[in-house]
């Protein structure tokens, strides 16, 4: 199971659209679109709202992301009527529908529980692509690394939403801090911001017990293409 997603927003085709695009990098995560007034006008819908929360529940909570203030007043009375349990186990992030749900997605879909999945979606909302960890540098000393390989990118499209996502999952499955061209390689927009594209260069570099696995799986999964021509 994973935390849940709920996008509200005040237009039924924004909601959708954006639980779409999520999807594509976290299809394993449960989410659901609250978007527009009962009759699919602009609005929100107090019963869209709670029949979401409802579904997107898996036993691991749900996280739920707003558009507009008169939004977050229909989910916070949606929230009213849970019972204290329930309630325990939904938040609400403070992030841009779009950016916070593609990173708390993909939080979620790596295993993060609530808090992270709140974290990766509000940092993506405050202006800085990287990952809100404390430090991305590389430790020189001590075992487990470092360690460091450059390959070049070869599928058509570069390190676009797909592949970013697929990447950071993986790296999100060792016990290692790993970079990317001096990003952590752990967050899905800050990878995204370098624009990397078919033919550049791509700098690994980790530490930790499980750096020299890390290297080695991801820079094979970018020399295979990510399964695309």
């Amino acid at each position: 199971m994973t935390v849940g997603l709920v996008i509200v927003s005040h237009s039924s085709k924004i909601a959708q659209g954006t639980v779409e695009l999520a999807a594509q990098m976290a299809p394993s995560v449960t989410m659901r679109a609250a978007g527009g007034t009962d009759d699919d006008g602009i609005g929100t819908s107090f019963d869209k709202v709670s029949t979401a929360i409802g579904e997107a529940e898996s036993g691991d909570g749900v996280v739920v992301l707003c558009d507009l203030g008169s939004a977050v007043l229909t989910t916070e009375t949606a929230l009213d009527f849970l019972d204290d349990e329930q309630r325990r186990r939904v938040s609400l992030a403070d992030a841009p529908i779009v950016e916070g749900a593609v990173a708390g997605a993909v939080a979620a879909e790596t295993g993060g529980d609530v808090a992270a999945v709140v974290s990766a979606a509000e940092h993506a909302g405050r202006g800085g692509l990287s990952s809100p960890a404390p430090s991305t540098s590389i430790d020189s000393s001590g075992p487990g690394g470092p360690e460091k390989r450059t390959v070049t990118l070869v599928n058509r499209d570069g390190l676009h939403a797909r592949p970013a996502a697929d990447f950071v999952k993986m790296a999100s499955g060792f016990d290692a801090r790993i970079t990317v061209n001096g990003v952590d390689a752990k967050s899905l927009l800050g990878i995204m911001s370098l624009g990397l594209v078919r033919g550049r260069d791509v700098e690994l570099a980790a530490d930790g017990p499980e750096a020299s696995k890390a290297i080695a799986e991801l820079a094979g999964l970018i020399e295979t293409g990510f399964g695309e021509k």
